[in-house]
C-alpha cells in the first residue's frame, strides 16, 4: 500500500509539473523535429544541386572550345543557379580561357574577377588570380596586377605567385626588386619543372 501511496505521490507531482511546462515540452519537441526536418532538406537540396552541377560541368569540360556560345551558356548557368558548388567557379575559369582566346579580354577579366571572389576552391582562386594578374601586365596594369597577388593564395601557387611578380617588377623596371622575387619563386617551385629553369634563366640574366 505504501507503495501505491508513493506512485501516487510521483504522479500528483507529474500532473503538477506538466501542467505547469508541458507545453513548453510539446513546443520543443514540435520545434526540434521542424529543425531537423529542414536541415535534412536543406541537405537533400543541397546534395541534389552538386549533382546536378556536375552534370553540367561535365558537359561543359566535353564542349569543344570552338562552339563559344554553347560554352558560355553552360557556364553562366553554372555561376547563376549553382554558384555555391565548386563547379562554379571552374566553370568561371574556363569561360575565361574560352573568351579571352577569342579575344574578349573584358569579359575574361570580369569572369576571373567573379571566379577570385566566389570559387569555393583555393585551388581555382588561386589560378584566377594568377590569370588576371597575367592580363592586367600585359595591358601594363601594373597596379591593378600587383593588387590582385597583394592577397594570401593557396599555398601550392606560391611559387608561381612570386615568378609573376617578378616580372610585373620588371616590367617597370624594378630589377633588384624583381630579383627578390625570382629568388623566393625558386625556393617555391618545383625543381624538376619547366618554370624553375625559366624562372632561373630570369634570375641570372639580371646578374644574380
Amino acid at each position: 500500500m505504501a507503495l501505491d501511496l508513493e506512485d501516487q505521490e510521483q504522479l500528483d507531482e507529474f500532473k503538477v509539473w506538466w501542467n505547469q511546462y508541458g507545453k513548453l515540452v510539446i513546443a520543443v519537441l514540435i520545434a526540434g523535429l521542424l529543425a531537423y526536418s529542414l536541415w535534412t532538406a536543406y541537405q537533400y537540396s543541397k546534395h541534389q544541386k552538386a549533382v546536378e552541377a556536375s552534370e553540367i560541368y561535365q558537359t561543359l569540360s566535353q564542349l569543344d572550345p570552338s562552339k563559344a556560345d554553347e560554352l558560355k551558356a553552360a557556364a553562366t548557368t553554372l555561376t547563376s543557379d549553382y554558384a555555391g558548388t565548386p563547379y562554379a567557379g571552374r566553370a568561371a575559369v574556363m569561360q575565361a580561357r574560352s573568351q579571352f582566346v577569342s579575344g574578349d579580354v573584358s569579359g575574361a577579366k570580369e569572369q576571373l574577377t567573379w571566379a577570385i571572389a566566389n570559387a569555393q576552391e583555393t585551388a581555382v582562386k588561386a589560378i584566377a588570380s594568377l590569370q588576371l594578374a597575367r592580363i592586367l601586365l600585359d595591358n601594363k596594369d601594373y597596379a591593378g596586377a600587383e593588387k590582385v597577388l597583394s592577397a594570401d593564395m593557396d599555398p601550392g601557387y606560391v611559387g608561381l605567385k612570386s615568378d609573376l611578380q617578378g616580372d610585373i617588377l620588371l616590367a617597370q623596371g624594378k630589377e633588384d626588386e624583381a630579383k627578390k622575387m625570382y629568388s623566393e619563386a625558386l625556393l617555391n617551385l618545383d625543381t624538376d619543372g619547366r618554370l624553375y629553369v625559366l624562372t632561373k634563366q630570369k634570375l641570372e640574366s639580371l646578374g644574380r
